[in-house]
């Protein structure tokens, strides 16, 4: 039992020291660093990704607008040749019909031509 009024002693001695002299307490400043929502390389890699996107979206609405353009330029060609055709038909048919012997006929007697009892022949073209 002879410890217990030591501890008391003691106990209170430190307890009268610390308050006769006050420690100073020293305050640290903590800077918190707010975590980052997007790290600088993830940032990297969406800018780069972004860009490749942009490219990809850039080149499929150019290419489309060319082939859309080459569309309607076959169309037209297309248009054009049909006409052409069409054209090249009717004129056949007018040769045909022109180059038929009775008409020959009439229009030699009509200008003065006799024809005496000979038979008239389409002549045809001789291919080279």
């Amino acid at each position: 039992m002879s410890t217990s009024p030591l501890k008391n002693w003691q106990d209170s001695w430190q307890e009268t020291g610390r308050h006769s002299r006050p420690e100073p307490t020293k305050q640290v400043k903590v800077k918190v660093q707010k975590k980052k929502w997007i790290t600088t390389g993830e940032k990297f890699i969406y800018t780069v990704f972004s860009a490749v996107v942009v490219g990809a979206l850039y080149f499929s609405v150019s290419f489309s607008n060319t082939t859309d353009a080459l569309n309607r330029d076959v169309q037209q060609l297309e248009q054009r040749v049909e006409s052409q055709q069409e054209l090249n038909q009717n004129l056949e048919y007018k040769k045909q019909e022109l180059s038929n012997p009775d008409r020959i006929l009439e229009i030699a007697k009509k200008n003065g031509l006799k024809i005496q009892n000979t038979k008239v022949k389409q002549a045809t073209q001789i291919s080279e």
